[in-house]
């Protein structure tokens, strides 16, 4: 006898499965299927956004004003020259080069912050430059005092001259070989060959370079590589209208502005005069001069050297505060010279009067 059902009215009517589930949430239904994916790509597009904007909070930037050099030459030789690296700008396939990678290896070991931008970034950074996939940002230079300049100048010259009393007597050879004659003879000696003859110690006086109206960089660098190739113990520029120690003074200086230190004058005119009264001779080079260079006694006085710019010279305050004027000799088809040049020839011709290159 075939059962009959209850048609829902039984005791276990109220015990039923519930409602059917929406096709979304069944886990054998195409549709729950395409649910999961959506959310998926979803959650992986909402992740490239976070990524995205995290990439754009921290693109990379510099501070007003920065130094920025970029490109493979400028910042190898920068690196090579000792420039002073804030941070390096790097693309992620500089590291295919081996010499820009050498100056990555070297930064990275000296401490120097690197960030690895994407080519749209460097060329935000650079403002369109061609920066062959690497830049580098600059350290802000560390000026001194004009007097704190003056100061290590003294105590270098007292630390010299202790140092030349402390060698006692510089003695030379008697006898040197020469090269024989056109007879083949050899110079001979009036002393023994065991004597000696005492040569007088080098004097060492303080010795400063002051630079006006300079704007050009490369004058710069290049006033002070001669500066410690001759000896200077520093060099005084204003902190207005005048060149400083950016990048392209760095990369004239060829390493120089690691070694000479330089002082920012807010009034030159007023620098010179507290260093004339810190005992200082100042000159004026200039093509007008009443005394040449070479007739100038310069062996044993503290010494300021103002150069002026190419084109208009020595500025009228700064003139009148010189204690003189001085020319170097030129032939008369030459109307001058340029800064940096006029600069290293005073700078030779004293070290070659005072017999020191330090």
């Amino acid at each position: 006898m075939k059962k009959k059902g209850t048609g829902g009215h039984g005791r276990k009517r109220l015990a039923g499965k519930g409602p059917t589930p929406k096709a979304s949430d069944r886990t054998y239904h195409q549709a729950y299927r395409d649910r999961i994916a959506a959310e998926k790509k979803a959650t992986h597009t909402n992740a490239q956004r976070s990524r995205a904007a995290a990439k754009d909070h921290y693109r990379p930037h510099t501070r007003a004003g920065a130094e920025l050099i970029f490109g493979r030459n400028p910042v190898s030789e920068a690196a090579v020259a000792g420039v002073p690296f804030k941070r390096l700008f790097v693309a992620s396939t500089i590291m295919k080069d081996p010499k820009l990678a050498k100056v990555v290896e070297r930064a990275s070991a000296s401490g120097v912050p690197l960030r690895e931008c994407s080519a749209a970034d460097l060329d935000r950074l650079t403002e369109g430059g061609v920066h062959q996939g690497i830049a580098a940002e600059l350290c802000a230079y560390q000026y001194l005092d004009v007097m704190e300049l003056w100061d290590l100048a003294v105590a270098r010259a007292e630390a010299a001259g202790c140092a030349a009393s402390a060698g006692c007597a510089v003695v030379s050879p008697a006898v040197h070989e020469a090269p024989s004659g056109v007879l083949g003879e050899t110079p001979k000696s009036d002393l023994a060959p065991h004597e000696t003859v005492a040569t007088k110690p080098p004097t060492h006086p303080p010795l400063l370079v002051a630079l006006d109206q300079i704007t050009d960089p490369h004058n710069l660098g290049a006033v002070l590589r001669s500066a410690a190739a001759f000896g200077a113990d520093g060099v005084i520029i204003p902190e207005h209208r005048a060149a400083s120690v950016n990048a392209a003074a760095w990369k004239v200086s060829a390493g120089a502005a690691a070694i000479v230190p330089v002082a920012q004058a807010t009034n030159l005119t007023r620098a010179l005069q507290d260093l004339k009264r810190a005992g200082a001779f100042v000159i004026g080079l200039d093509g007008g001069g009443d005394v040449a260079l070479p007739d100038l006694q310069l062996t044993d006085v503290p010494l300021v050297i103002v150069t002026g710019s190419e084109g208009r010279g020595i500025s009228r305050l700064v003139r009148d505060t010189c204690d003189q004027i001085v020319s170097i000799p030129i032939a008369p088809r030459m109307e001058s010279l340029n800064a940096a040049v006029a600069t290293g020839i005073a700078l030779y011709q004293i070290a070659t009067a005072r017999r020191v290159v330090r």
